[in-house]
Formats: structure tokens, sequence, C-alpha cells
């Protein structure tokens, strides 16, 4: 028992060092000359007759190891990311090992060798092969010599493709003018399938940067339109396989770069209509929302182009809006959709600000319908030998220089213009006098208004301030503008604050200049008072009323305001209210009216205390009096009603003036007559025309006079019936009233007090 465990225990032994020097041995060569040296002789004579059979198979085994080893390479790329890794399956060569019997001893062949890999250049497989740096690309490049080979056209052509899709994608509103010349740069006309292709990549990666996208096809259609077209041919087949397939997305995006280049006229506005009549002919949901969605991009240029179109359209979504077979959410889109129509698209332009850049004369529009068969050409977007590769690129190389020398030559001639301007203001300097500058930007002027507002909000008090805004050492001509500076943060506050009151009068205290500058402010803020909201009035005019009851600025400044019906404006009657209420709250009301009637300001108060005409006296009584201070009235209202007496007057100095210059006149008339008996004719006909005219006046004062006596006569004698009534009536009254008194008395005899009382009366 103990010999055979032992046998058992060598016999295992052997078979685990077998297998570990299987495993260690790499090739099957190894591996079978390993096999070979554990077998006894007549196995490795049985195994020296297959020995030619193994050879065969594994050369062919070879083959077809490296092929699947190609084909599991990204199976195990993937298998070696996951979390556990998972063992290889054995491969044909380790199988065949197992199953191939053993080689003879004298069999001294060499092994197979393996069959090389054909070497293959990366730039010419399918999809460009490794990354070549640019500067080693460049390299290869002018290493080779014959330009017109294969593999220099083929280098030329992966260059061309990456250079067209990063400027597409790089562009936006601010940089497409450097982009479309950078990509003018390139053989646009080689590239035309690559260039089509990155735009509705891009495009549909991005639809919200479309408008962009269609104005560089709009500007490549102007210079191009073949270009154009084939954009255009294949945005409609991808928008009817997106129809065809119901892929919403493919048909949103589609959709809405056609109506952008129909915004920038590349499309005729009959496909866009088109599209529309498709889209609503069998309502769905998805229909529907992407027809609203196209309908927006353009309806504003269909409404100018096409309007009998559009109300079309617009009543067949009427009509499906009306029917109600479609979900809630594109109901409410419809309804948006006819919202945004009747506030006349302001949310949708034609074109957007900055992407303008075509003329109408240099666009081309191209008229493709929705129904013909197209080609869409891809075979533009693969790589193709050209034979004439040399002849085109020196073609398109006189083409881009017609094309870009335009604009340069537009852009050259604004240069030489502007240095033709400059040199010939330059001559003028040197001859004339010298030219001030002006800063029509008023950057210091903000930046000092920000200063001085800073330093306000940044003090506790006054006087802190008041120091602040003295240090700053600005210069005399920003006086006034410190002074508007003070009274706007003032007039901004929600309520008014003592504060700048009294910093405006602490400066005007200082400097006779800022009393100045807030005396013309308040002439200015009354003149203007009506573009103050209420607020800010009533701040202006509690600001203004502290800096006259301090004496900060004189009272003459109150001559400016004339209070009247027709000089004032509801804001400036509120601005006098609250100005003169003020005024009474700090100084009384007593005190007030002795101010305004200090003889040495009359003349400044004329127009706040009016006595011109009764009607103005009237209108201030009335306003003073409505606001609460009815006590500043008093002289207006003695004058109100001595007016009548006072125009009285004048008017009988001036008769009796009148008067005594007849009188003189008739004894200046006597003294002529008697020295001047002997004048000539022509004097006495003028006097008698004089008489005359005194005769005519004098008629037509007594024909005046009988028309007013007639006219009293007649109103006289309508009244008399009604005057006698009255008497009749008077008369019975009174005798009523006598027959009354007669019974008191009666009965007042009859009583014998009353008749003791008459009796002494008698006597």
């Amino acid at each position: 028992m103990k010999n055979s465990q032992s046998h058992i225990r060598t016999s295992t032994c052997e078979r685990r060092e077998g297998r570990s020097s299987w495993h260690r041995s790499s090739s099957p060569e190894g591996r079978y000359d390993e096999q070979e040296r554990s077998l006894s002789p007549p196995q490795r004579n049985h195994s020296h007759h297959n020995k030619y059979d193994l050879e065969r198979y594994t050369d062919r085994n070879e083959d077809t190891g490296e092929r699947e080893q190609e084909r599991s390479g990204k199976g195990r790329l993937r298998d070696s990311d996951g979390s556990k890794s998972r063992r290889s399956p054995p491969s044909p060569n380790r199988s065949q090992e197992k199953m191939a019997p053993p080689r003879s001893a004298d069999s001294t062949e060499p092994p197979a060798k393996k069959k090389k890999k054909d070497d293959l250049d990366p730039i010419l497989t399918r999809t460009g092969g490794a990354y070549i740096p640019p500067a080693k690309l460049r390299m290869m490049q002018q290493q080779i010599t014959d330009k017109s080979s294969l593999a220099y056209q083929r280098m030329s052509w992966e260059a061309l493709k990456k250079s067209i899709n990063g400027l597409i994608n790089k562009v936006n509103v601010s940089n497409i003018a450097n982009i479309i010349h950078e990509l003018l740069q390139e053989n646009v006309v080689r590239g035309r399938g690559q260039l089509s292709r990155s735009v509705l990549q891009a495009q549909s990666a991005s639809p919200i940067f479309t408008h962009v996208y269609a104005a560089v096809v709009a500007i490549i259609n102007s210079k191009f339109p073949n270009i154009g077209e084939l954009i255009l041919r294949r945005l409609i087949l991808n928008f009817r396989k997106g129809y065809r397939r119901n892929d919403k997305t493919l048909c949103l995006t589609a959709s809405k770069f056609i109506a952008h280049l129909m915004n920038q006229n590349v499309a005729h506005e009959v496909l866009a209509l088109e599209m529309l009549t498709l889209l609503l002919e069998r309502p769905t949901d998805d229909s529907v929302e992407v027809a609203v969605g196209f309908l927006k991009e353009c309806g504003l240029k269909l409404t100018q182009v096409t309007p009998r179109g559009v109300n079309a359209i617009f009543d067949r979504l009427r009509n499906v809006l009306h029917e109600s077979e479609i979900d809630k959410r594109v109901q409410y889109m419809i309804e948006v959709m006819f919202a945004v129509r009747k506030d006349g698209f302001k949310d949708h332009l034609i074109i957007p600000e900055g992407l303008d850049l075509v003329e109408e004369d240099e666009q081309f529009t191209h008229m493709l319908p929705l129904e013909d068969e197209y080609n869409a050409e891809d075979v533009l977007n693969v790589f193709k030998m050209d034979p004439n590769f040399l002849e085109n690129e020196e073609k398109y190389k006189v083409l881009k220089k017609e094309i870009l020398d335009e604009g340069g030559s537009d852009s050259e001639n604004d240069e030489a213009a502007g240095s033709s301007d400059e040199d010939s203001d330059d001559e003028e300097d040197e001859q004339g006098q010298k030219v001030t500058i002006r800063d029509e930007t008023e950057i210091n002027l903000v930046s000092f208004r920000r200063t001085i507002y800073l330093a306000i909000q940044s003090s506790l008090d006054f006087e802190e301030c008041a120091h602040k805004l003295l240090k700053m050492e600005f210069p005399d001509s920003q006086t006034k503008e410190l002074c508007n500076m003070i009274l706007d943060c003032c007039a901004q506050q929600r309520t008014y604050e003592k504060f700048f009151g009294l910093l405006a009068g602490r400066f005007c205290m200082l400097k006779k200049e800022y009393m100045e500058s807030f005396e013309d402010i308040f002439k200015d803020q009354y003149d203007t008072i009506h573009r103050l909201e209420t607020n800010k009035l009533r701040n202006v005019a509690k600001m203004f009323a502290h800096l006259l009851y301090t004496d900060s600025i004189p009272w003459s400044v109150l001559e400016c305001i004339i209070l009247s019906e027709e000089t004032t404006t509801s804001s400036s009657r509120i601005f006098v209210k609250i100005f003169c209420q003020e005024l009474c709250e700090y100084m009384g009301l007593a005190k007030l009216n002795t101010r305004l009637k200090d003889e040495t300001l009359q003349p400044f108060f004329e127009g706040l205390l009016p006595r011109d005409s009764p009607r103005n006296t009237r209108f201030a009584i009335n306003f003073f009096t409505s606001i609460g201070l009815g006590g500043l009235t008093d002289e207006l209202r003695e004058h109100l009603k001595n007016a009548p007496k006072m125009i009285m007057t004048p008017k009988q100095d001036v008769e009796s003036s009148d008067s005594s210059s007849d009188s003189d006149n008739s004894d200046s008339d006597g003294s002529s007559s008697s020295s001047d008996s002997s004048s000539n004719s022509d004097s006495k006909s003028n006097s008698d025309a004089s008489k005359g005219k005194r005769n005519r006046y004098q008629r037509k004062k007594k024909s005046k006079e009988s028309h007013k006596a007639s006219s009293r006569k007649q109103a006289s004698k309508r009244k008399e019936p009604e005057k006698k009534e009255r008497r009749q009536h008077r008369s019975s009254s009174h005798s009523r009233r006598k027959s009354g008194k007669s019974k008191r008395h009666s009965d007042y005899g009859l009583h014998p007090k009353m008749s003791h009382c008459s009796s002494l009366l008698s006597r």
C-alpha cells in the first residue's frame, strides 16, 4: 500500500511539473519539445508520423489567431475596464497542441516563422488613422516631391477637413467676419461636401445658434451659390427623412435651419408654405409642434412677403384648435402662436442684430420645391483622387484673391481716406490755431459724480461730508456739478433728510460761488419741475425751504415764481405749496408774513403775491387759503377790496382833465376867433369839418340814449301789471293788519285795566 501511495504521489507531482512547464512555455514549439521529452520512445515514434500534419496546422492557426486577436481586441479592452477580470478564452493553438500527437526525437527541422503583417499607411485608412501632429504632417508633406500624388492629396484633404470643421465649430456672432475670412482661405470648392456636412452637424448639435450658421451659409452662398444649393438640398432631404420616420428632433432642426435660410433670402418662401401645408394636412401632436416652431422663426418674413399664405396657415391652425383632437399641450402652443402673431413677432426678428451681412442685391435665392427628387451628393464627403489637382488649386487661388481683395480694397480705401483726413487735419493745425479736444463721452463727469456719491453715502454727518468733499480739491468748473449732485442725492431719498439741507447750507456759507450755483439750480428746477416725480419734488422743495430759512440763499430767487392760472402747472403748484408750508413750519406764520411784507423785497414777491390784475390776485388768495396759509393774503384782500375805487379815481381824474381841457379849448377858440378874424377859407373849412364830427358823435350819443330809454319804457310797461298785483296784495295785507289792530284795541278797551291805561294815556 505504501509503495502504491508513493507511486501515485510521484505521478501527480510529475503531472504538476508538466503542467507548470506547459504554462511556462510561450510558443507552441517549446510546448511540443517539453511534451516529447516527457513521453516514452514508442510514443515518440508514434508522434513522428504526425509531424507534418502539426506543422501545416500551426501555420494555418497562426493566421487565424492573429485575425481573432484583432477582432477581440476591443472586447478585451472593455473587459479589462470592469470590476472583475475575466479569463480570456483558450486560443485554438493551445487546443490544437492538446489534440496533436507529439513529434519524434530525431526531428531537427527549425520551427516555422510567423508571417509579418503588411505595414499600412495610417493616412490611407478610412478614419485617418492615428493622430499626426500638424508640424509632423507639414514635414511629411514637404518631403513628398510629387504634389499630385495620392499621398499628398490625401494629406491635404485631411488638413482641409480638419480646418473646415474647426472653423465651423468656432463661429459666433462676434467673430463671424474673421471666421468667414479664414474659411475662404481654404479650398471650399473642393471641400464643399465636407463644409455642408460640418454645418449641418454643428446646427443639429446646437440649434440655438442656427441664426449664426444661417448667416455663414448666406455669405458663402453669395460667393458660391452651388454650395448654398447643396446645403439646402440636404436640409430638404433631412426634413423629408424625419417626416417619413416620425423623427420629431430631425424635423425640428431641419425646419428651423430652413426657416433661417429663408429669412436670409437663401431659400424661397414657397418652400416654407409647402412645408407648413404638409405638416398641417394630417395634423398630429408632433407635426403641429414642428409647424408652430417653424412658423415662429419665419412668420414675420412670411407676413411681409406672402400675407395671404400666412392667413391661410393661421386659419388652418384655428381649425385644428377648434377640432380639439390634439393634446392640451399642443393646443396651448397654438394659442401662444396666435399671441405671438398679435404682438407682431417682436421676439422673433427676421435677422438678428449683427448678422445682416449680405446685401439683398448680392444674395442668390434658390427655388427648390419640397417634392422634387434631389441628390445629396454624399460622394463629396469622401476623399477622391483628383487628376487635375494642381490646376484646380491654382484656379481657386485666383478666385480667392478676387473674393478677398474686394473686402480688402474697401478697408484699404477707408484707411487711405482716414489717413488723408488726418494729414489734412495736421496741416490745418500747423497753419491755424490749436484744436481743442472735447470729451463727449463724459467719462470724467461720471467718475466725478460717482466719487461725490460715495463720499456722501459714507459720511456720518454733514460736517464730515463737507470736509471730505473739500479735501478732493476739484476744479472751479465742477462747482455747479457738485451742487447738482447734492440735490440729486437728496431727491433720491424716500423721505427728506435734513442732512442734505445742512450740507448745502454749509457750502453756501463757505463760498459765494456755491450760493450762486444754488440760485441758478433753484430757477432751473422750478422751470423743469414737471419732470420730477412727486417724491423727488417734495424733497427738492423742502431742501430749498431750508436754504431760504437759514438765509443760505437770498430771497430774491422767488422772483421766478409767478402765481397765476396761466403760468402754473399742477407740478409747480404742488412745489409752491410744499415750499411755503415748509417755510411756515420753520419760521412761523407771523415771521413769514413780516418777511413777505418787507419793502426791500417787494419787487421779488410781485409774482408770488400778484397785484397786477384782480383775477390773478383772486387766484393767489384762493391758492394760499386752500393750503392753509390764508394769513399771508391780508394785504391782497384789502387790495382786492380797494381795487374798484382805485380804478374809478383814475377815471374821474381823466374826466376832470378832459373838462378843463374843453374849457381851455373854448377860451382859446374865443381868443383865436377875435384875434384871427381875418383868417383864410381853409381854416374855416377845417373848423366846419371838426364841428361836423362833433355833431355826429352827439347824434350817435342821443340815439343810443333814446334807444335805452325806449327799452326801459317797454320793460316798465311789461312790469306794470305785475306791479299792480303786488300793490293790491300789499294793500289787502295792510288792511288786514289794521283790522286786526282795531279788534285788539277794542278788546283792550273792554278790559278794566286796559281802559284805565287808555284813559291815562288820553290825559
